[in-house]
């Protein structure tokens, strides 16, 4: 088994790996897809794209520290900034095995990615960045979809009434308003995140600026964005594209920002096209 330098790589720590990020592996042949979920959720959010592409691929699922069923303790000062996530997903690729994986990150979990590849790029073959913004906050000639007036008060929210801004949210950042139990379970999933850790967590994405980190990853890469999605907008995803030097957009006919939720026969067929053009 490969190790990466300063990663320890017995036995008893990759086994750790598995415990603290709840990793779950199935299939026996092909590329093994790691799938990272995004803010407010765990890998349950993936049930409906990764059966789609198990016939074909090896699927890892994992929780980011923090959610769903992970068993690790929360480290408010390592997970200060993306880098702590970095640093996890690293672990996870090392625990996996020696080859390289693809990537597959939904939202914050994509900005994630791109910086552990770029980090790291021998542990990826492939990136699938789904819904990605590299920056929420209008800059300058940049539109990100947010002023920073709209994300301190999103956060002051969130910071003064959890739950409530979990259900004001949820519709919102779903969209698909004629599906209804989307947003439903959208909103059940931030609930059941602890409220500290939502907060911190909700600080570092929407506060993040991670444009710069694009020009360094050379991994080939997917960008898979909605035609209408109010949290990263559709000149968001036309951004990350053109600053990745190696990456095709698909813009998918759909609304919100979980397009593997809201349409994932599309968002599954548009993994497998990217991976199959070898």
């Amino acid at each position: 088994m490969a190790s990466f330098p300063g990663t320890p790589s017995d036995a008893s720590v990759l086994d750790e790996v598995f415990k603290r990020h709840n990793l779950r592996v199935t299939g026996t042949a092909g590329s093994l897809l790691l799938f990272a979920h995004g803010y407010g959720c765990d890998a349950s959010m993936w049930r409906l794209v990764a059966p789609q592409l198990a016939a074909s691929y090896r699927i890892a699922l994992f929780d980011h520290v923090g959610s769903g069923r992970s068993r690790a303790v929360y480290d408010p000062a390592r997970y200060a900034t993306l880098e702590g996530y970095v640093q996890d997903v690293l672990s996870i690729c090392q625990a996996l095995g020696p080859e390289p994986v693809v990537f597959v990150g939904h939202s914050v979990s994509a900005m994630i990615g791109v910086l552990a590849a770029a980090r790291r790029p021998e542990c990826f073959s492939r990136l699938v960045l789904v819904g990605p913004s590299p920056r929420y906050i209008d800059d300058g000639s940049y539109r990100g979809g947010f002023t920073q007036e709209d994300i301190s008060s999103l956060l002051a929210l969130l910071e003064a009434d959890h739950d409530g801004w979990a259900r004001a949210m949820a519709p919102t950042i779903m969209a698909n308003p004629d599906r209804p139990e989307l947003a439903g379970e959208l909103a059940e999933s931030f609930c059941r995140v602890d409220p500290d850790i939502a907060r911190q967590f909700a600080r570092v994405t929407f506060t993040s600026d991670n444009r710069a980190d694009l020009a360094r990853v050379h991994t080939p890469t997917l960008v898979i964005q909605s035609a209408n999605d109010v949290i990263a907008p559709r000149e968001v995803g036309e951004f990350v594209h053109r600053n990745l030097p190696d990456s095709r957009l698909v813009v998918l006919e759909t609304s919100g920002h979980c397009p593997h939720l809201s349409d994932p026969e599309a968002t599954a067929a548009a993994i497998q096209a990217f991976l199959a053009d070898d």
